[in-house]
């Protein structure tokens, strides 16, 4: 018998992570340890459950992604969904008083610590991938819970 698709990621696999501007989960794939990141994110973009408003004419929307995406896949995932893929520059000596961009990872990066204070996803204890997405997919809606009753309250 065949692999299933759905446990085809054991544990010591990685999750790909797609947030909103202010850190709010949108959406997660669970994949193995050796598969490179630019040939997961269009898994990520697909399985997005919220719709991507309509940009206004005086501010572009961009997806922030790191120099690991800036390969054939990674723009092929990009413009296959006309996102415009917003790349970090190469790095390269700055001049004084340059204008130096904050960095945008942090953002995915907190998520990240978010979900894994659920201590069920910080040692993944699941044989199966469903499971180990389900309790992900737990922890993400308790982090917009969180996030709804601070700025409710």
């Amino acid at each position: 018998m065949g692999p299933n698709p759905t446990d085809r990621a054991k544990p010591g696999g990685k999750e790909s992570l797609l947030v909103e501007g202010e850190g709010g989960p949108l959406a997660v794939v669970l994949a193995g340890a050796k598969v490179p990141d630019a040939h997961l994110l269009a898994d990520p973009l697909a399985a997005t459950i919220v719709a991507r408003p309509e940009p206004a004419p005086d501010l572009e929307q961009h997806l922030a992604l790191d120099r690991g995406y800036d390969t054939p896949a990674g723009w092929e995932a990009t413009v296959e969904r006309d996102d415009e893929p917003h790349l970090p520059p190469p790095r390269a000596p700055r001049a004084a008083g340059s204008q130096c961009y904050p960095a945008r990872r942090w953002v995915v990066e907190r998520t990240l610590a978010g979900l894994h204070q659920c201590r069920g996803l910080l040692i993944r204890w699941e044989k199966k991938a469903q499971n180990s997405l389900g309790l992900i997919q737990v922890a993400g809606s308790l982090l917009w819970f969180r996030r709804w009753h601070r700025l409710a309250f």
